[in-house]
């Protein structure tokens, strides 16, 4: 939940989803509908999916237990290396190298002041020197939050990052439509392309892009949740 969005806007959404789906198999059990009904007002869509098909796989795959190795992470659906990465760290205090924007933040702050497009890289080898080994988790839980203190006191530090770029506007996007979308269909369950505000065109290359990540499906001319 908390990839590209705001922790204050995640808490709420995180009880409630931890309430309705309390344990992995209550997770995969669960529909698309229910799943997307609880994730409204994230964004990104496709990450509550992603999130439900792993815990599909680990029902399947590992008897219902979130696997503690990173290379057994990365093979669930939406998960790359950093964030296995942190799901191992934070879930067992394995000691593992990894970079979030709040842990870039820091290490830019100390270590790069006077150097613009910093490189991950850079950041990698000095996280791999100074990790806790014997208590990582708190370790990355400090680095975290001294990011977000670092933020609110200077202009972000993360603009030299290399990998910075800034989000673009979110009103009358094509993120804006998407989410739209997708809450139409959740209050209507079935939707044909004229009952959607929008171009046309932009509508239908939306439409066409959420059926290929099988957030919705068609039959005919009525579009449903997959």
């Amino acid at each position: 939940m908390l990839q590209q969005t705001q922790a204050h806007r995640v808490i709420a959404k995180y009880n409630k989803f931890i309430q309705l789906f309390p344990t992995v198999e209550s997770l995969a059990k669960a529909s698309n509908i229910e799943v997307l009904r609880v994730w409204q007002g994230l964004g990104y869509n496709r990450r509550a999916l992603f999130l439900k098909k792993s815990a599909e796989i680990i029902c399947e795959k590992y008897t219902g237990k979130i696997p503690r190795i990173v290379e057994k992470l990365t093979g669930l659906p939406g998960i790359g290396y950093s964030t296995a990465c942190a799901i191992a760290t934070f879930a067992y205090n394995i000691p593992t190298v990894f970079i979030e924007t709040n842990i870039r933040t820091v290490f830019i702050h100390f270590f790069f002041k006077e150097k613009e497009n910093v490189s991950d890289q850079e950041i990698l080898e000095l996280v791999t020197k100074t990790v806790d080994k014997n208590n990582p988790r708190d370790w990355y839980y400090a680095l975290m939050d001294y990011g977000v203190f670092l933020k609110k006191k200077y202009k972000n530090p993360s603009r030299k990052s290399k990998s910075y770029s800034k989000q673009s506007r979110f009103e009358g996007s094509k993120r804006q439509l998407r989410g739209n979308i997708v809450k139409l269909l959740l209050e209507k369950k079935r939707l044909r392309l004229m009952e959607i505000d929008g171009d046309l065109e932009t509508v239908k290359k939306v439409m066409e892009e959420l059926e290929k990540e099988k957030l919705i499906k068609r039959k005919g001319s009525v579009y449903t949740i997959a």
